[in-house]
């Protein structure tokens, strides 16, 4: 760990700006989601169902995500996702079909996944008394991403096509894998890992971590906060357009101006964790989350909409609260494993809410679509105070 301290900014640079492309293009989709409507003729639901596979590739993608860090190193495991996630969006470029369309785009949210623990056990590891404040630096890179890459993607599709955002993505996802390999070590954890070998052993023990009350509260938790990303971010520009009477334009860019407010809402939050722990901070953010939801299909015009939309953007700071939190409850030989696991599991669940949330769309409930989600949160604020003492970082 002492080589690894010199270029510890050199690493979350290259972590973080690798995020920042892997979750940007991932949230183009949004944007680009009433031009694939128009393409291929697609109902509400059915592009609903195209967020939900993408999610839910990235969801399937975690665990191994999470073994293949632990077993072949976490800096080799962000090279890999960063080239797969090249090809694939070669592929979703080139597609033809809306089959193919939503082949390839499962094969970018799997490529993806293999980012998303890795980059949390690196930080972990590279930062251990500061890690919330890391991630959340980290996670604010990725809302440049957001802000910026579905603004520039809808501005192409506008003008050019929505297949060519994707397609101008691949080269820049191969320059940063090479950032990735000069930068990040290979391996950060340590030279053991618990998953060197299956076994039935290895299994119960990473069973027996999972089962720790402190992971199992915040798992629920993060179930609940993770649905309302999913369902919010995935229809919020469609939103605007339909209920609120925005152009495609408009909407945009307020959707990127709501992941720019993150550039501050995430750091904000990782050091107020750091700070305070989870059990303090956490439910003062949900407690803004839940006065944004209620509020929203209330307002009405231009400026009370994007005073909204500020408020609403404490939607992007539950996560460094929760995850730093999740990723130090476990032990350095399995800590990319147990994540892994734990990540696969809630966004598998939460991988459903964009199509459920666009079938109530789809049936005259968009506006109350929010209030749902803000029933979610009501709920994640209850579960907070069943978090044991004790298991604050």
């Amino acid at each position: 760990m002492t080589a690894l301290a010199d270029g510890r900014g050199k690493i979350l640079f290259a972590v973080a700006t690798g995020w920042c492309f892997s979750i940007g293009v991932r949230l183009a989709y949004p944007v680009l989601l009433p031009f694939v409507q128009n393409a291929y003729g697609l109902d509400l639901t059915t592009a609903g169902f195209l967020l939900t596979v993408l999610w839910f590739a990235y969801a399937l993608g975690q665990l191994p995500g999470g073994v293949l860090a632990d077993r072949f190193g976490e800096g080799n495991i962000l090279v890999v996702s960063t080239l797969t996630s090249a090809v694939a969006l070669g592929l979703v470029a080139a597609a033809g079909t809306v089959s193919v369309v939503f082949l390839a785009t499962a094969c970018f949210g799997f490529g993806t996944a293999l980012y998303g623990v890795a980059r949390f056990t690196i930080l972990s590891d590279v930062f251990p008394d500061n890690d919330g404040t890391a991630i959340g630096i980290t996670m604010a890179a990725g809302e440049v991403g957001n802000a910026v890459i579905p603004l520039v993607a809808g501005g192409i599709a506008a003008t050019l096509a929505w297949q060519y955002g994707f397609g101008l993505a691949v080269p820049i996802f191969v320059l940063v894998a090479l950032l990735l390999r000069l930068v990040v070590p290979a391996r950060t954890s340590g030279s053991t890992s618990a998953v060197d070998s299956l076994s039935l052993e290895t299994v119960r023990y990473v069973a027996s971590h999972v089962r720790q009350p402190s992971i199992v509260v915040v798992t629920a938790i993060q179930i609940l906060t993770y649905c309302i990303w999913q369902a919010f971010t995935g229809f919020y520009p469609t939103y605007l357009i339909e209920m609120k009477g925005f152009s495609e334009a408009l909407a945009t860019a307020l959707f990127s101006a709501f992941f720019a407010m993150g550039i501050v809402v995430q750091p904000l939050t990782g050091r107020l964790y750091d700070q305070f722990g989870i059990k303090r901070s956490l439910p003062a953010v949900l407690g803004v989350v839940v006065v944004g939801l209620v509020a929203l299909p209330f307002l009405e015009g231009f400026w009370p909409i994007v005073a909204g939309t500020v408020v609403l953007s404490s939607i992007l700071g539950y996560g460094t609260i929760t995850l730093p939190y999740m990723t130090a409850a476990f032990p350095a030989d399995m800590k990319g494993t147990g994540l892994g696991f734990l990540r696969t599991f809630y966004m598998t669940i939460g991988a459903a809410s964009p199509v459920l949330f666009g079938a109530l769309a789809d049936r005259g409930f968009f506006d109350e679509g929010y209030f749902v989600l803000a029933g979610f949160a009501v709920v994640a604020m209850a579960l907070i105070r069943w978090l044991p003492e004790g298991t604050e970082t």
